[in-house]
């Protein structure tokens, strides 16, 4: 999920670089701050002593803009960014982390309809299965992105209200809760708006707790999924073979939505076999060290691009949770 909230490389990025600077860290001496102030009282009644409390704390952190920079989504292609996340330790771990959490996750999916390898996937994409889940305060990051980050600061000052309203609905110390450069936080690196929207107390003690409690955060990633579209009607994502690339040079990586028709696209000489002609779809050239491979993105794999806005995260999810399926059919004799 961290890249819901990158924002592009590029001019982009050499502004954010540009714009930042060491004077501005006090934030409490600045206007813009202090207008923030006053509309978070006028419309969240937060006091001004706790708001001041809590930004007089804030730090501006060079690392949080050099890192927003250069998002691997945005700068990598598929051969370079698919061994990130393909490889034999992950699918050790990924099937260490299913076997530790089997009961959960087999709930969780009679629950929200998401497969398991789905939610094991994403964990394990998005922090490791828990061994990676951010260094930054998520105070200092949202701060930084929010007031020194002019592309993006709008998102990220919404994103520090609602860390605000989380720490006060969780009753939780803001000062206190780590994640990613971009304030994505826990198993599933929610960003504070996902937590307010979909974070479930899955075990049932009361608490919400995606940081240190993975019954939580299996169950907050699959209503994740079931309240974005989640369907388990047809396949994911399909590889498919292309009579001529000429004719769909165009349409290929036009984007994320499934804008085109089963039927149009077998128009086209993509060779899809199986599916109904009316169902929606987008088709994605993938980029190989030597060449390229095209495929079919269906409803479900749309509904994994709404974690991550990149077809490259989401078929990389999508092989990860699959390559663990097979690991632990093997193990387990696919119970």
């Amino acid at each position: 999920m961290r890249a819901l909230v990158v924002a592009a490389v590029g001019i982009v990025g050499w502004v954010a670089l540009q714009w930042s600077d060491p004077a501005q860290a006090d934030y409490l001496e600045r206007e813009d701050v202090q207008a923030y102030v006053a509309e978070l009282q006028a419309e969240h009644g937060f006091s001004k002593s706790e708001l001041e409390g809590w930004f007089g704390q804030a730090e501006q952190l060079q690392t949080v803009l050099d890192a927003i920079a250069r998002p691997a989504e945005r700068t990598l292609t598929w051969h370079q960014y698919r061994p990130i996340f393909l490889k034999a330790k992950s699918y050790e771990r990924g099937l260490e982390f299913w076997q530790a959490h089997e009961a959960t996750l087999a709930r969780a999916q009679a629950t929200y309809g998401v497969p398991a390898e789905i939610i094991v996937a994403i964990i394990g994409v998005e922090t490791r299965w828990g061994r990676i889940m951010g260094k930054y305060r998520v105070l200092d990051s949202l701060m930084t992105l929010g007031f020194d980050y002019p592309p993006r600061s709008a998102f990220f000052r919404g994103q520090l209200t609602e860390l605000l309203l989380l720490a006060r609905e969780e009753k939780t110390d803001l000062t206190q809760l780590k994640g990613s450069y971009a304030g994505a936080m826990g198993f599933g690196q929610f960003i504070p708006s996902s937590f307010r929207d979909f974070a479930v107390d899955f075990d049932g003690d009361g608490v919400r707790d995606i940081w240190t409690n993975p019954t939580d955060a299996i169950g907050s990633v699959a209503n994740y999924f079931a309240e974005h579209g989640w369907t388990g009607e047809h396949p994911t994502v399909i590889k498919v073979q292309v009579s001529d690339p000429s004719k769909v040079a165009e349409l290929a990586n036009e984007g994320l939505a499934l804008d085109r028709t089963v039927a149009e696209l077998r128009g086209l000489g993509v060779k899809i076999a199986d599916l109904p002609d009316e169902l929606p779809a987008a088709l994605f050239k993938m980029e190989l060290a030597v060449g390229a491979e095209y495929w079919l993105g269906l409803p479900d794999f749309y509904a994994i691009t709404r974690y991550n806005h990149s077809r490259l995260y989401a078929l990389a999810v999508y092989q990860l949770g699959q390559a663990i399926k097979v690991r632990r059919g093997k193990v387990s004799g696919g119970r």
